[in-house]
């Protein structure tokens, strides 16, 4: 099986993962998981679809991951390994699909409107 690629979004943040068969060692950013991603959550979140598949064990996983915060980050690099992972067989689809694997996550930060004190969040009204 050859090395393949899947590019996940989330927020602003960009992850590129590489899948290659191996021992199961996940690195984020040249680091190991646990360490790049302290909190449980987000190591789960990663973990997720080579889960859903039975691949946890069996292969390699190295994401490069730009912009946003750690829960932007763990959401790219999770759509980034499923879609890889896609590539890999296409056989998982249904089991990747069922899960959610899949779907980009669409929701991201509104903007500020002028003339308010933020996205919905508007001045004071006074009456006098």
């Amino acid at each position: 099986m050859p090395m393949t690629q899947g590019t996940g979004r989330r927020k602003t943040a960009v992850a590129q993962v590489s899948l290659m068969p191996g021992e199961g060692a996940i690195l984020v950013n040249a680091r190991p998981l646990e360490q790049y991603f302290p909190r449980e959550f987000h190591q789960v979140l990663v973990r997720e679809p080579l889960q859903a598949v039975g691949a946890l064990g069996k292969m390699n996983v190295s994401v490069r991951v730009t912009g946003g915060g750690s829960t932007g980050q763990a959401g790219a690099a999770r759509l980034g390994i499923a879609r890889a992972l896609l590539e890999t067989d296409q056989s998982w689809r249904p089991t990747l699909r069922k899960s959610g694997f899949l779907t980009r996550d669409p929701r991201a930060k509104e903007r500020k409107k002028y003339g308010q004190k933020g996205a919905r969040k508007r001045f004071q009204w006074t009456k006098r």
